[in-house]
């Protein structure tokens, strides 16, 4: 009896994105952070509307202690899908240790009433309003006034002695003020992005000057004491690509490298560490090694230029140029470019690659097999 072949639905297959995220679970098991967050970020340009995915990116973001990422992945998540109860405790996880409490609280808060009976919830509401009832004891602490005798001779010494310790106090040297507006950054190979929380700021009330090595934040609102932010940066910036958005409860503002060094704090200064130059995952060349020797002394600089362009003018042919050329193009593309190769590529099974993606991202990309071959689909 001959057996029919079928093909297989297209709702039974894998998509590419569950695999990535189930390695990236694994990955997460096995307390490789970094991996995951990685494989994450692969599976979600694939898959840009998956809030699963943005929520557990943000509890890898958590582990590797970048908190300010985890909030905006917890958001993502949040705006796609409300009714997930995990997306609200990674915020508010993230906010706790942002001591963003308040916003942590009102997150936690909606997460406990999608998760009735989670005490995680329960725990992390009570931890924030700690923390909240702390600063309020801190702003309400006042001087304890000083009860002295009504009468009698020896009052006179007690409130010369009493005046005197008080002028002593005045001369001892005040703790420094803490800045009104708290700020934090983190360093990518390109840039570095750091924020200032500061909630409810009009973007009107902000001004915003960047120099070569130079930064100048200015918040002015009606009535306060004006806000100045002025750092000498701890390395070279290009003024004219940097750029900041004013949010609901942040400025956020870009810094574009003018080299790429990794920034070991924000600001310069003599006694910090000469930072390592960043090496890209595309495999750049390490520090040129120099050994003593008889010999005639080699020219690191021409061997290397040398290489380059062997390997821009090597002859490639099949698959092996065809690999050559998508790196190529994928290397130097942006965000949206990559995602229209990727989704073109895999879904017509290697026979179409699109680099635009307003045209490839709201429809399925069919195969176009050359001319005189057949697409076939697979069988079981």
């Amino acid at each position: 009896m001959q057996t029919r072949s079928r093909s297989l639905p297209l709702t039974c297959r894998n998509h590419p994105s569950m695999d990535l995220k189930k390695k990236a679970k694994e990955a997460f098991v096995d307390d490789n952070f970094e991996l995951a967050l990685d494989l994450y970020t692969q599976a979600l340009l694939m898959d840009p509307n998956n809030a699963n995915l943005y929520a557990d990116r943000s509890q890898a973001n958590i582990k590797l202690n970048h908190f300010t990422e985890a909030v905006a992945d917890a958001n993502r998540a949040i705006e796609l899908d409300s009714s997930m109860s995990k997306a609200y405790l990674r915020k508010g996880t993230a906010c706790i240790k942002l001591e963003e409490y308040q916003t942590a609280k009102a997150a936690l808060e909606v997460g406990a009433i999608i998760a009735e009976g989670d005490l995680r919830f329960n725990r992390l509401i009570k931890e924030c309003e700690e923390h909240m009832a702390e600063e309020i004891n801190e702003l309400s602490k006042k001087v304890t006034p000083i009860n002295l005798p009504s009468s009698g001779s020896d009052n006179v010494n007690l409130v010369t002695e009493t005046a005197k310790d008080v002028n002593t106090v005045h001369d001892l040297p005040t703790a420094p003020s803490k800045p009104k507006y708290r700020h934090d950054y983190y360093n990518t190979h390109t840039e570095v992005v750091l924020t200032i929380f500061a909630k409810g700021i009009p973007s009107n009330n902000v001004v915003i000057d960047f120099g070569e090595q130079m930064l100048s934040v200015t918040i002015d609102m009606p009535g306060e004491d004006a806000y100045h932010f002025q750092p000498r940066l701890f390395g070279k910036i290009v003024p004219e690509k940097c750029r900041y958005q004013v949010l609901l409860s942040k400025i956020e503002i870009r810094l574009l490298k003018a080299e790429s060094l990794t920034w070991t704090s924000l600001e310069f200064s003599k006694d910090k560490v000469v930072p390592q130059k960043i090496i890209d995952s595309s495999g750049a060349m390490a520090q040129k090694p120099a050994y003593p020797s008889s010999k005639p002394k080699v020219d690191w600089d021409k061997l290397e230029a040398q290489v380059k362009k062997e390997e821009k003018e090597e002859k490639l042919d099949g698959d092996a140029a065809l690999n050559k050329l998508f790196r190529g193009i994928y290397q130097d593309a942006d965000e949206d470019t990559r995602r229209a190769m990727l989704k073109s590529f895999i879904e017509s099974n290697g026979t179409v690659l699109s680099t635009n993606w307003k045209e490839v991202g709201a429809k399925k990309v069919e195969g176009s097999p050359p001319d005189g071959m057949e697409l076939k689909k697979w069988e079981i």
